[in-house]
């Protein structure tokens, strides 16, 4: 009996921090503002570096077909 108390205990105690893990922090940082600008940063970042690599793309293939055509 007191290995089911301390198993009850254990997965109490697990079910909790899930619980604070999925509902406490996203408010938290919500009420805070941090998780939006965190994720429009991200995005923001993402998009650049999209762009940069096409850019670099059409630079690299432009070379590419200069340097073919004076051979």
């Amino acid at each position: 009996m007191k290995d089911a108390k301390k198993a009850v205990r254990v997965v109490g105690i697990i079910l909790l921090c899930l619980f604070v893990l999925v509902i406490g922090v996203p408010l938290v940082l919500a009420a805070a503002g941090v998780t939006l600008g965190i994720f429009g940063f991200v995005v923001v970042l993402a998009v650049g570096l999209i762009k940069l690599a096409v850019v670099l793309a059409i630079i690299y293939l432009a070379l590419i077909g200069i340097r073919a055509l004076l051979r």
